[in-house]
Order: C-alpha cells, then structure tokens, then sequence
C-alpha cells in the first residue's frame, strides 16, 4: 500500500469519532452574557407585558419591546470578538 493513502479502517474509526461529538452551540452562552447590557429593554418589555395582563382583546401586544429587546441581544453579541 502507498504511504499516502489512508485505510478504510482508519476512515470508518475518525467518522464514527467525528459522528459521536455534538456540536456545541456558543449563540445561548454569548446572549446570557450580553443580557445584563440590555436590562433596560427587559425591564420596558416586563412592564408592557404587566400592563396589558388584563386585555382580553387581544389588540394590545408587546411586540416593539419584545424585538427591542432583543435587538439589543443581537448588537452585543454581533459585537463581541
């Protein structure tokens, strides 16, 4: 055999190591360090959302606070090296 070629073996071994590892998704633990920057736009969703407890209409929302919020999630975390 050439000794730039690789074995099926090794192959089959290295995508069965690869297959085992689950992928780590870093989003969830970069936006729970950006959330106490954006505590101003939390506290104006909560105080929305407070407010319109009562409605049954269902014409009052939260929405602008909500995407506010988490805008502010998004640019700090966009921001970050």
């Amino acid at each position: 055999m050439p000794s730039n070629t690789v074995s099926i073996s090794k192959l089959l071994w290295f995508k069965n190591v690869r297959a085992d590892e689950e992928p780590v998704d870093q989003k969830k633990y970069l936006e729970e360090g950006c959330k106490p920057k954006c505590v101003k736009q939390l506290r104006a969703y909560e105080a929305c959302v407070k407010r319109i407890e009562g409605d049954e209409s269902g014409h009052k929302h939260c929405t602008g606070q909500y995407f506010d919020y988490w805008a502010c999630i998004d640019k700090c975390v966009s921001s970050l090296p």
